[in-house]
């Protein structure tokens, strides 16, 4: 396979990718409602290591877990700042 192939399964796999984070995003969203009317805190570091550990189990090549381990931890910190702006609101 050539680099322009490669590419083009990138894209492909980002266009995925976004609309998977886009959903899960739709679902945050819907936590943070839960949050403001129960007054829960947005960070919550249990949940947070068990949702973590969860992805470390489900990768299937030991090569990539710290990475994507990595990817959701930011995910995650992108998440608690939606939440908490929309909490502001």
């Amino acid at each position: 396979m050539n680099l322009e192939e490669i590419r083009k399964q990138i894209d492909s796999t980002d266009k995925a990718l976004t609309a998977l984070i886009e959903q899960r995003m739709a679902l945050v969203l819907q936590v943070a409602e839960y949050k403001k009317a129960s007054g829960k805190a947005v960070f919550d570091p249990s949940r947070e290591q068990i949702v973590l550990d969860k992805i470390a189990a489900y990768v299937e090549n030991p090569d990539y877990t710290q990475t994507i381990v990595s990817t959701y931890k930011d995910i995650m910190a992108h998440s608690r700042e939606f939440q908490v702006a929309y909490l502001k609101k």
